[in-house]
């Protein structure tokens, strides 16, 4: 089941318990990646990430906003040059290596190949490349109730979101949980939010929160072949101070001397 980015739109922008969201699940990308620290960099995010990327825009060389088809597009930022772009969810539009940072929202749990979705972002991403991952906590309120974006498609435990990125070989970093109060348009819950989520990173309970998030780096093996040559040494090398064996004189050529 796929979003539909109208509906997306109107939580994260128009409506209270969608910017609280928003607000809480920026700060925690925020507190991995400060917006300094990617000063240069191409970032790039995938499903409905753009209402985490508009901290970085002033700082990195390029910021991209990856929709999938059956989604749909919108233009973002609002009042600025559009940086989002609609593409297939198993072959962007970028080039391989080109990215340093990516962010996946709401497109890991609603693809219909996760497996080649994680393929692809693993071919964008240069070495060292960094992911995270932002899903609906199977364990939380939020994957249970359909009146906000993570109440569709796959929802995932910690354990399940780090193997499959891991089968598409990247490596795990660090993960955590985010959005405590419940699924709520409610004043207190609204007003209180930020006091939840403080709460909630000190007991590191992942039960009760309605998102899970993973950083994942892309680690790639040393080159090898032509001009990457591997001294190998002799195993006479291995015996240092001992003495080379020198050759016996043939017996017949010391007589004749």
């Amino acid at each position: 089941m796929h979003h539909d980015v109208i509906d997306l739109r109107r939580f994260y922008y128009n409506r209270s318990l969608g910017r609280v969201a928003q607000r809480i699940l920026r700060d925690r990308l925020l507190a991995n990646w400060p917006a300094d620290s990617v000063t240069g960099m191409n970032i790039a995010g995938y499903g409905f990430a753009v209402p985490m990327l508009r901290p970085y825009l002033a700082r990195s060389r390029r910021v991209t906003g990856l929709m999938p088809g059956p989604q749909g597009v919108m233009a973002w930022p609002q009042g600025m040059a559009n940086h989002s772009v609609l593409c297939d969810e198993t072959a962007w539009p970028l080039d391989t290596g080109s990215v340093d940072r990516l962010v996946i929202l709401h497109g890991l749990e609603s693809s219909d190949h996760p497996t080649a979705l994680l393929a692809e972002a693993w071919r964008v991403l240069g070495p060292g490349g960094r992911m995270v991952a932002m899903v609906p906590n199977r364990a939380g309120l939020w994957a249970r109730i359909d009146n906000t974006p993570f109440g569709f498609g796959r929802s995932y435990t910690s354990g399940q979101l780090e193997r499959q990125a891991e089968a598409a070989g990247f490596v795990a970093e660090r993960s955590g949980a985010a959005i405590y109060i419940p699924p709520s348009d409610r004043r207190f819950w609204l007003r209180s939010a930020m006091w939840w989520e403080r709460l909630g990173g000190r007991i590191a309970s992942m039960l009760v929160a309605g998102v899970i998030w993973a950083e994942f780096s892309k680690q790639a093996s040393a080159p090898a072949g032509p001009g990457q040559g591997m001294k190998v040494p002799s195993p006479l090398d291995v015996l240092e101070g001992i003495a080379r064996p020198r050759p016996v004189r043939d017996p017949a050529a010391r007589d004749a001397g």
